[in-house]
């Protein structure tokens, strides 16, 4: 399993290349920006994107979406909570009547012969989702290295996010790495044991 990062767009949100070595199947995780950036490094990998899946519908964190799935017909993945809903900080209504792929709570989709399942953490939104793929946790802006998910956004939640991130990630194995929407990596025992958020 490849995976190469790239900070994109104007808050240089990541945008993560999961690609199946084999088979060169290929997920493009949130593309919140800089298509053309993300086409020349998918292009150089020579992958072959089936999935634009984002963890939530902010517009940092999809503003590539639509032309990177065009220029690959790959399906766009989004939770349902998050694809209806449209205020200007959310993606545009554009890319779907319905999502292509309803990521719902254990929806798993193939990479070759990887297995990424998705995980519903709802609270920064109400449509946040997570991913598991063979022991890497991508995250959105769920969780963080050293903290949380805003909340005081449309759809945000306190409680909510607190209890997506105790029940659903902080169970999983210590040494899976927690790879977020923005900075740096870190772990699930990193997180367990220092986030002062949690």
């Amino acid at each position: 399993m490849k995976v190469k990062r790239l900070p994109v767009g104007v808050y240089a949100a990541n945008c993560y290349i999961v690609m199946d070595e084999e088979s060169r199947e290929t997920a493009v995780i949130d593309p919140g920006g800089d298509a053309d950036e993300i086409i020349e490094a998918v292009d150089e990998l020579k992958a072959d994107v089936k999935y634009v899946l984002l963890t939530h519908g902010h517009k940092d964190h999809t503003g590539a979406a639509s032309e990177v799935a065009e220029h690959y017909g790959a399906a766009i993945g989004i939770n349902e909570a998050d694809a209806r809903v449209s205020p200007a900080d959310f993606l545009e209504g554009k890319f779907f009547k319905g999502p292509e792929i309803s990521l719902r709570d254990g929806v798993e989709l193939r990479l070759g012969g990887h297995t990424l399942r998705c995980i519903e953490t709802p609270g920064h939104t109400a449509g946040g989702v997570s991913f598991l793929i063979d022991g890497l946790l991508f995250t959105g802006d769920t969780l963080f290295s050293g903290s949380i998910g805003r909340t005081d956004l449309g759809g945000g939640d306190l409680f909510t996010i607190r209890e997506s991130i105790q029940r659903k990630l902080m169970t999983l194995p210590d040494d899976t790495i927690v790879l977020p929407g923005h900075g740096p990596q870190t772990t699930v025992k990193r997180e367990r044991m220092s986030n002062p958020y949690l």
